[in-house]
């Protein structure tokens, strides 16, 4: 109920990744790799590509239930996904918490933030740019860049990937559009009903 207020009023948190995103950061995840998803639904392009490569993916998501602040797989060992902006600093250190690897494709203004200096001051910050922005709508003009601000995943410090953008939004778009209309529809359910 509280995520479609949510969704309607932080449109900045909903940013669906779209598949060739994922793409880059597949070549630095270990072969034998769980990977968590923990902002991601059945068929977020983080998911559905990472199982494509044959990776053993466990996923969750605050629409079901699973609260990355208060939930955690049994079984993970790398986290991947695009969190969240509004909360960026308490995720990364919950992540950088949990004391293992982690990639999550972020906003390059978040570097003009204070935070990523005292978060990563005693612990290496990595990151894997892109040549190009990621377009997570189909209107062609997203106004920042992103990357992936990764912790103990890629071989040296800062990695530059070329991105070849392909046309098409995330197929996760269907599955938040129908959560939203469901979860819309029930809190105008209930306040016809207390009328």
């Amino acid at each position: 109920m509280d995520y479609s207020k949510y969704l309607g009023s932080n449109k900045s948190d909903e940013k669906y990744t779209p598949r060739y995103a994922v793409l880059p950061i597949i070549k630095y995840l270990s072969r034998k790799a769980r990977v968590w998803c923990p902002f991601d639904t059945e068929h977020s392009e983080f998911v559905l590509t990472l199982k494509e490569h044959r990776f053993k993916v466990v996923h969750s998501h605050i629409c079901t239930g699973q609260d990355f602040f208060e939930y955690e797989p049994e079984r993970w060992d790398v986290i991947v996904s695009n969190p969240p902006f509004s909360n960026k600093v308490a995720i990364f250190e919950r992540c950088l918490g949990f004391g293992k690897p982690f990639a999550l494709l972020m906003s390059n203004f978040w570097l003009n933030d204070s935070a990523p200096c005292r978060l990563f001051k005693e612990k290496e910050l990595e990151l894997l740019l892109f040549d190009k922005r990621v377009q997570y709508n189909d209107l062609n003009r997203v106004p920042f860049g992103s990357s992936y601000f990764c912790h103990r995943l890629l071989p040296k410090q800062i990695v530059f990937e070329n991105l070849t953008v392909e046309k098409g939004l995330s197929r996760m778009h269907g599955d938040m559009d129908e959560m939203v209309e469901s979860l819309t529809k029930y809190r105008d359910k209930i306040e016809w009903e207390k009328k």
